[in-house]
Parts: structure tokens; C-alpha cells; sequence
């Protein structure tokens, strides 16, 4: 059995298939011509498109793989030099002032001033 959204009793009611795909009494249309061409270019074919994979650059994988695996004794994160040294050291001085800043609000939640 089939079921449509009623408009009417706002539930779920028994319908034919045709009803049930077709909610609210939509028919599907079916259209008899083909549609306008936007551009009126031709399309390419998937057949007609080579096979291989076209990349705009080089591949820098196996290069970056080798910086980032040398045993230099660095963390990965620091790797690039003094960009990745700015970075880090930003942001853990913008964590550990974040994480004063919220103990500060803390303790004068906990502690409201005296009304006089």
C-alpha cells in the first residue's frame, strides 16, 4: 500500500502508486522536444575525452614527504621555520591569556563585588 501527505487532515492517508509519487496531485512533466542550447557550443562526449588526468602543476608530494620526514629533531608543526614559529608561539600565547582571562572572570563571578 502506498501513502500520500493529506493537505486536508494534515496526516499520512492511503493512496494508489500513482498519487503517492505524484504528491498533491502534480503530475510529472513530460516534455515531447528537446531543450534549448544555452551557448549553442557542442558538448564534448565522455568517450571522446582522453583518460588521463591533466594536473595544472607539479607533483610536490614526494618532496615535502622528504622535508617532513627528516630526523632533525623539530616537531612537524615547526618544520617551516620562523612563519611556523610565529604561528605557534601566537597562538599559544593567545591560549594561555584566553585561559587567564576566563579564570579572572571566574573568581569575580564567584566573588561579586560588596554593594555599599
Amino acid at each position: 500500500m502506498y501513502y500520500k501527505f493529506s493537505g486536508f487532515t494534515q496526516r499520512l492517508v492511503g493512496a494508489g502508486a500513482s498519487a503517492a509519487y505524484a504528491p498533491q496531485g502534480l503530475k510529472p512533466v513530460v516534455s515531447t522536444e528537446s531543450p534549448t542550447l544555452i551557448f549553442a557550443t557542442p558538448t564534448k562526449i565522455a568517450s571522446d575525452v582522453p583518460s588521463t588526468v591533466e594536473y595544472l602543476g607539479k607533483n610536490r608530494v614526494p618532496e615535502l614527504q622528504k622535508f617532513f620526514q627528516k630526523p632533525d629533531g623539530l616537531p612537524v608543526h615547526l618544520k617551516r621555520g620562523l612563519p611556523d614559529q610565529l604561528l605557534y608561539r601566537t597562538t599559544m600565547a593567545l591560549t594561555i591569556g584566553g585561559a587567564i582571562y576566563c579564570l579572572i572572570a571566574l573568581y569575580m563571578a564567584a566573588n561579586p563585588r560588596k554593594m555599599k
